[in-house]
């Protein structure tokens, strides 16, 4: 009666993980690997979210002094360049959009992006950021690969221009990297793929390296935010490892002192 009720309650444990890997199309997500400690990332980072992401999405549960400090960023510039309306460095970084009109608008208020990357993965987010194409069907005129049917306009488009999408039929392959054969006819099975490519030209301001760039930023500073304690904690477990491992070994001979004489 233990072993079934615990694996039920493991099963129960498991539905999200499944219900998560069920969902969505899949995607070859781009690897990208987020770095909290360089500052320099997360200054370029900030900015671009406060030009470009904070219109419309808030993130309430960061304060702008909070990302001062941690950023290195002196408040007088942050009151400067970084607040765009008369809220203070104190105050949490929400967006002046009317959530009743946001919805109006887009269907549904825009989500909060704070924890957005522990809910999603900084992978996902970089790869989302990066997979707007040209799509006059949407009501924005472009859709996403990573999400499709996406309800926001590309806001980066004037730094990354017009991208384009294009689709065909690829060969199918095994996860061991072997083509998949047809058991009937002997031939190698296809499956229609799809690939955002080609940057109409003039339309962007960058180069795909320098956005490509300016994407990680952002996505490094989306990280920070939903773990702004993460360079602390570092830090803290680091010394916290280094008193243990410490006292380890004067214990070890306050032990050998103890019990020198009971043999």
């Amino acid at each position: 009666m233990i072993m079934k009720k615990l694996f039920l309650l493991s099963l129960m444990l498991m539905m999200p993980v499944f219900a998560q890997a069920s969902g969505g199309p899949s995607i070859q997500l781009d690897s990208i690997q987020v770095d909290v400690t360089d500052k320099a990332s997360l200054q370029r980072g900030m900015q671009t979210y406060v030009n470009y992401c904070l219109g419309c999405h808030t993130a309430q549960y960061q304060r702008y002094i909070r990302a001062a400090e941690d950023l290195h960023i002196p408040e007088e510039l942050v009151t400067e360049h970084l607040i765009f309306s008369d809220q203070k460095i104190g105050e949490q970084m929400t967006s002046a959009m009317d959530p009743k009109l946001a919805a109006q608008w887009f269907g549904a208020p825009p989500p909060d992006l704070t924890n957005e990357v522990n809910l999603r993965g900084a992978d996902w987010v970089y790869t989302y950021l990066r997979s707007f194409y040209a799509d006059d069907s949407r009501p924005y005129g472009v859709n996403n690969v990573v999400y499709p049917a996406v309800g926001m306009p590309n806001v980066l488009a004037e730094l990354q221009g017009v991208q384009s999408k294009t689709c065909g039929e690829v060969a199918k392959f095994d996860d061991h990297g072997a083509a998949v054969i047809d058991s009937l006819t002997g031939e190698p099975i296809t499956e229609q793929s799809c690939e955002v490519f080609s940057v109409a030209e003039g339309t962007g301001n960058m180069t795909p390296a320098q956005f490509d760039a300016t994407i990680y930023d952002l996505t490094n500073f989306m990280a920070y935010m939903s773990k702004p304690y993460k360079s602390d904690s570092q830090r803290i477990g680091l010394w916290a490892i280094l008193f243990c491992l410490m006292m380890t070994v004067l214990f070890y001979f306050l032990k050998k002192e103890f019990w020198r004489d009971v043999h």
